[in-house]
């Protein structure tokens, strides 16, 4: 019991809030919208989705005007609450993506490739601080059977040509670059992966936008969307826009286009960051590369550094809260910090003593698939993206290109996409999509106490492309 006590102990003065919005360079929302508003393009939310839109939409075409709405600070959701992975992977995983995907793979891991060289151009080119570092990735198995599955799907990737980059490390030499007596073996994605501070990279996106004369409004949420002319019209809580296109990137909150609403359900991730650790403890556990790391459970835990020195570590539970509603009093879990910080300290036992400075959730826009979908409304006047299941960081920036061609109605190598062109199964009404969900996290948990064996369930699952595998 002490040592249970020891360990919560870390937690009792971690402030409710989400680190990377606990910043005193946080900028000054914009001053919301009043009266009517006229545009070529108006982009809908002001997270990664929607700030990318409206920034390559100008890039594309100067001369158009474009109007950005959100409904409270730009940032200030998944945006600003995630762990700060940029991801290359389009497809929420090169696994998940080979088994939905198999014939265009190749084209999607190219692509996402491609996509993650234009963010760390466009961070150099708008000088947007967001403290990004291209660290890579370290996959990390705590079993034997998931170093076995590690090296055997190392091998796999080899033979379809997918390793490019990719590399297995047995015990000691995943202990070499972070040394955890948990640790059996990894997976290391040398470039596939950039580590970067989330709120600071949507705030640059912000002044990016307003520097190329995108016209941004906070406290503005967009009410209502309905046909207006030759173009479409949405009214605020003190005034309308009208505009030619309009692009949703409001992921996880409803959609406007209420059809989509059934494709995604939120679903709440927790993470806690340390104080920043001394040059004792950062040289107790080594990590001198900086990369991501993430485990091999399905119940797993995704940590990092950041440019100060301090842990992040977030994951294990994801909660669905029944009826799919997306609510303030479902961003802090206490139950689910205390366990988190016993974890840490499994992990990282030689740093015990450490204290978590901030706890902190947020809501995730899960769809079936796990990756992100595409679609038009009202006569290809209205593109929305959604459905990116946490691994949006890098993926937004690919969607946003889709939106963008699907509203100019042009075909290119991404429209003409399976993934783009076809969408998710929905999930079902309540309360099966809550039964649903809830067997498959005891599934997923089970199959990591029986050394990964997926149960009828799961395997049911995997056969109507419903599977899930972290």
């Amino acid at each position: 019991m002490s040592r249970i006590h020891d360990r919560t102990a870390s937690l009792s003065e971690a402030q409710p809030v989400p680190y990377w919005l606990d910043d005193p360079g946080k900028p000054r929302p914009e001053p919301a919208l009043t009266g009517t508003e006229t545009c070529d393009l108006l982009v809908v939310g002001g997270g990664y989705s929607g700030l990318w839109t409206a920034l390559i939409a100008k890039e594309r075409d100067p001369d158009r005007e474009v109007v950005l709405v959100e409904g409270r600070e730009v940032g200030w959701a998944a945006s600003g609450r995630n762990g700060g992975f940029c991801a290359a992977s389009l497809t929420h995983g090169l696994g998940n993506g080979l088994t939905r995907w198999p014939d265009e793979i190749h084209r999607l891991e190219e692509l996402g490739a491609r996509n993650l060289d234009e963010i760390e151009k466009a961070v150099a080119r708008y000088s947007l601080d967001c403290e990004f570092e291209r660290t890579g990735e370290i996959d990390v198995a705590t079993e034997p059977y998931q170093a076995e599955e590690l090296r055997a799907w190392h091998r796999e990737l080899g033979e379809r040509g997918l390793a490019d980059g990719i590399a297995f490390l047995d015990a000691d030499a995943v202990r070499e670059q972070v040394d955890s007596p948990t640790f059996r073996a990894g997976l290391w994605d040398r470039r596939g992966v950039a580590m970067l501070h989330p709120a600071k990279l949507a705030w640059g996106l912000k002044r990016a936008c307003r520097g190329l004369g995108v016209r941004v409004y906070e406290h503005t949420p967009a009410l209502t969307l309905r046909p207006y002319g030759a173009g479409m019209a949405v009214r605020t809580p003190y005034g309308a826009i009208r505009a030619r296109h309009v692009a949703l990137g409001t992921n996880v909150f409803p959609n406007l286009v209420r059809r989509v609403r059934a494709y995604t359900v939120p679903v709440y991730d927790y993470a806690l960051m340390t104080e920043p650790l001394t040059p004792g403890q950062r040289a107790s556990i080594g990590w001198r590369g900086r990369q991501g790391l993430g485990d091999s459970a399905n119940q797993f835990h995704y940590f990092r550094l950041s440019a100060d020195d301090r842990i992040l570590w977030g994951g294990y539970d994801a909660v669905y809260p029944y009826g799919g509603r997306v609510r303030a009093e479902y961003e802090h879990r206490p139950e689910t910090y205390a366990k988190l910080a016993g974890h840490f300290f499994t992990c990282f036992p030689q740093l015990e003593g450490v204290r978590f400075t901030h706890a902190w959730g947020g809501a995730i826009d899960t769809c079936s698939r796990f990756s992100a979908f595409f679609g038009t409304a009202h006569q290809g006047k209205v593109a929305y993206a959604a459905g990116f299941t946490g691994l949006g960081v890098g993926a937004t920036r690919f969607g946003a290109d889709v939106m963008l061609d699907l509203l100019a109605g042009e075909r290119t190598e991404r429209t003409a996409l399976e993934m783009v062109r076809k969408k998710p199964v929905p999930f079902p009404p309540e309360p099966f999509a809550w039964t649903g969900i809830a067997l498959t996290k005891w599934s997923l948990a089970r199959a990591d106490s029986h050394h990964g064996h997926r149960n009828l369930w799961l395997r049911t699952m995997d056969r109507l492309g419903l599977g899930f595998d972290s």
